[in-house]
């Protein structure tokens, strides 16, 4: 069985909050919307390159934990994202988890991610 990279266990904080683009703003409200379906802890949204964009909610089960932003980025990836354009979490942590951080690295080394409070309001930006 093939071994598994470490996820880094760095939890990236975000720089101040900046203008977000009509675009990058619909992320935010497709990541709101997608924590308060089913009342989940974090809620993401990604887009990809074709202008795409993929929602999803943190996960926690028995036998599966998977963070919102990682969900999202999976279900980029197996629609054929080959690179995203930009990520947005929406989290009542003041951090990016770095699980979900690398799982955005994996398809851009670039895009923002833009993380938010439960309302909405934008709490900063990671770029790095």
């Amino acid at each position: 069985m093939p071994e598994t990279p470490a996820v880094p266990a760095a939890r990236p904080t975000p720089s101040d909050p900046a203008e977000l683009s009509a675009e990058d703003g619909k992320l935010v409200v497709l990541a709101r919307g997608a924590r308060a379906r089913v009342a989940a802890v974090e809620g993401a949204a990604v887009r990809d390159q074709d202008g795409r964009t993929y929602a999803a909610a943190s996960v926690s089960l028995p036998s599966l934990t998977v963070t919102a932003l990682q969900l999202a980025v999976a279900s980029a990836a197996a629609a054929g994202a080959s690179r995203l354009e930009a990520a947005a979490v929406v989290t009542e942590a003041s951090t990016l988890d770095g699980a979900g951080h690398a799982a955005v690295r994996d398809l851009a080394a670039d895009a923002p991610i833009h993380v938010a409070a439960p309302d909405g309001t934008v709490l900063g930006t990671v770029v790095e």
